[in-house]
């Protein structure tokens, strides 16, 4: 069985998990207590260097990062790819998209707003990430006024990796309601069978985390 060491916070380790779930994959989640330095630790930079989740096993295989992990399920299950050379780069093409101008955009700014301690968030950068995400939001809304799914006449893990973060409910600029050709393309992916919220799909969240910390006091 597939384990994926994630925690529910993470928006790029739901992008995994929700690909594993859409492609009805046999996994089981292994929790990574990131807000109290478990990526840090010795033993968990033996298993991925780069201090991150999500990491993915199967079998004797080890992979990190989403987009490699998302694009190894769909192979192996022949499930969310594109169906020629040409939709497999269009899928692609929104990946890269996806990493460089949503992802890792949105991550950043959900953190700022809620994971920080006030004192430390900076209301500068907050705006700056939050124009270039609407940026790229921007993008996505134009093309989806023509286009059913982004990459291909199907769903595709292209879908998968950039609404990864838009399913999220913590604040961070984004609002369904500016968006409608996105908000009905997230709706599209809500009613795919297996799909599941992130918090839902893998154990951690703010609230758990809160009630931890009751539970100490």
């Amino acid at each position: 069985m597939i384990k994926l060491h994630c925690f529910g916070e993470s928006g790029n380790a739901y992008k995994a998990a929700l690909t594993l779930a859409l492609t009805e994959s046999e996994w089981t989640p292994v929790f990574v207590d990131f807000f109290n330095g478990a990526t840090r630790s010795p033993e968990f930079r033996d298993l991925n260097i780069m201090g991150e989740v999500p990491v993915m096993e199967d079998g004797d295989l080890v992979l990190t990062q989403s987009g490699v992990i998302q694009d190894y399920i769909s192979s192996k299950t022949g499930s969310l790819g594109g169906k020629s050379a040409a939709e497999r780069r269009e899928v692609l093409r929104w990946m890269f998209f996806d990493n460089h101008k949503v992802s890792g955009v949105a991550g950043a700014l959900r953190f700022q707003m809620n994971f920080l301690p006030e004192d430390k968030r900076n209301a500068d950068v907050i705006a700056f990430m939050s124009a270039r995400l609407h940026g790229a939001l921007k993008i996505m809304e134009t093309h989806l006024a023509d286009n059913y799914w982004l990459a291909s006449e199907v769903v595709t893990i292209a879908d998968i990796a950039c609404a990864g973060y838009l399913f999220y409910p913590e604040e961070f600029t984004f609002e369904r309601a500016a968006y409608p050709n996105i908000d009905r393309w997230l709706d599209q992916i809500a009613a795919l069978p297996h799909f599941a919220l992130p918090y839902d799909l893998m154990p951690g969240s703010p609230a758990d985390r809160a009630q931890s910390e009751e539970s100490h006091d």
